[in-house]
C-alpha cells in the first residue's frame, strides 16, 4: 500500500509530540536541557510536533486570518494582478485544481505565495495587509530561528552551528496562505495532495478547520487537536543536513468540514546561494557515508517544482543510498 492509499486514523496509537517554546527560550538550564532533547526525539521518531506557548499574540494570528480571507474574498480580476507562475517570483497567487493520486483525482484550493524574507514582499491589498503580514512573518522567523537552535543541540553541535552553516542571516522564508473555499462556495474535493517542503522547519497555523494529516506508521493521522498550536514540520533539508537523521514529514490536506479552511504556512531554509549537504561535522562524528549529493538550495527548488507536478521527488535526484 503506498502512502497516498493509506487510511486515514483521527486517533493516533501515541499522541503528537508537544514542545513547550517557552521552555526552550526562557526555562531554566535543566528545562532548556530537556526540552532540546524532546526536540530531536520528535524530529527523530515523527518529523513534525505541535508548538505550544510560541509567543506569537493570537490577537495579531486572527488580524493575519482576516485579512487573509479579505484577499481571497476579492474579485477574480483583482487576484489576477498578483498571479505569477515562476518558483522565485516574490508574488504568486493561483486558484484552481491540483492533480491528487497521479492525476486520477482533483483537489481544489486557492494560493497565495509571498518571499518574506531576506526582502519582504506582498500585495498591496487589501488595505493595511502589507503591514499586518510584515509583523506576523518577523515573529514566525524568530520562532522559526530559535528552533534551529535547539534542533542544533539536539544533534550534538552548539546553538549557532546550523545557522552559521546554512547562512540563515540570508535564509529563504516564505510565507504561503493556502485558501479552501466552504461547500457552500466549492462543492467538491478540497485539499492538497501528499508533500513534503523545501527548507528546514515549516510552521502551520490554521484557522481552526481541520485539515492536516501526517503520515504515521502506513496511516495517515490529523494534526488538529492541540489550541493554539502552530504545527512544526521537518522539511527536505533537514533531512540533507541530518543525512537523514531527521527524516522530512511527509504531509497532505484533506478538508472534510464544510467551513472555510484557512492556513498560514512558513517554510524557512537556508540562503537561496547556500549548497546544502550532510553535515562534514555529523559525517565525521557519525563516521558515516553522506546519504545525499550537495545541491545548491534554489536550484533544488526549481527541480522540486517541476518534480512535483510529475509525481516524483526532489530527492530522487540526489539521494545517494
Amino acid at each position: 500500500m503506498s502512502s497516498n492509499d493509506a487510511p486515514t486514523s483521527l486517533e493516533p496509537q501515541d499522541p503528537i509530540p508537544i514542545i513547550d517554546y517557552s521552555l526552550l527560550t526562557s526555562g531554566t538550564v535543566d528545562e532548556h536541557s530537556k526540552v532540546v532533547q524532546d526536540i530531536g526525539k520528535a524530529c527523530e521518531d515523527w518529523g513534525c510536533f505541535m508548538l505550544v506557548n510560541h509567543g506569537i499574540p493570537y490577537t495579531l494570528i486572527k488580524e493575519m486570518m482576516d485579512g487573509s480571507n479579505e484577499f481571497f474574498n476579492m474579485t477574480k480580476d483583482e487576484k489576477l494582478e498578483f498571479e505569477a507562475h515562476g518558483v522565485l517570483d516574490p508574488i504568486r497567487c493561483s486558484t484552481g485544481f491540483i492533480p491528487n493520486n497521479n492525476n486520477k483525482d482533483l483537489l481544489w484550493r486557492e494560493y497565495l505565495r509571498l518571499i518574506v524574507h531576506p526582502d519582504f514582499h506582498c500585495p498591496h491589498k487589501p488595505l493595511g495587509f502589507s503591514e499586518l503580514a510584515s509583523v506576523y512573518v518577523k515573529n514566525t522567523r524568530t520562532v522559526a530561528m530559535e528552533l534551529v537552535k535547539g534542533v542544533s543541540e539536539s544533534l550534538g553541535f552548539e546553538a549557532s552551528y546550523m545557522h552559521d552553516q546554512l547562512n540563515l542571516d540570508s535564509g529563504f522564508q516564505l510565507l504561503a496562505i493556502n485558501y479552501y473555499p466552504s461547500l457552500m462556495e466549492f462543492d467538491g474535493a478540497r485539499g492538497l495532495m501528499p508533500h513534503t517542503d523545501h527548507g528546514l522547519l515549516t510552521l502551520l497555523y490554521e484557522n481552526g478547520v481541520p485539515g492536516l494529516e501526517v503520515i504515521r506508521k502506513g496511516k495517515w493521522i490529523g494534526m488538529s487537536d492541540v489550541s493554539n498550536a502552530f504545527a512544526v514540520l521537518n522539511s527536505d533539508h533537514m533531512e540533507i543536513f541530518s543525512n537523514g537523521k531527521y527524516k522530512s514529514k511527509l504531509h497532505r490536506t484533506v478538508v472534510k468540514d464544510e467551513r472555510t479552511r484557512i492556513t498560514l504556512v512558513n517554510p524557512n531554509g537556508p540562503s537561496l546561494d547556500t549548497t546544502v549537504g550532510p553535515s562534514s561535522r555529523l559525517l565525521k562524528n557519525d563516521n558515516s557515508l553522506p546519504r545525499y549529493l550537495p545541491l545548491k538550495y534554489s536550484e533544488y527548488l526549481e527541480w522540486q517544482t517541476e518534480l512535483t507536478m510529475a509525481g516524483k521527488h526532489a530527492f530522487d535526484k540526489i539521494r545517494l543510498v
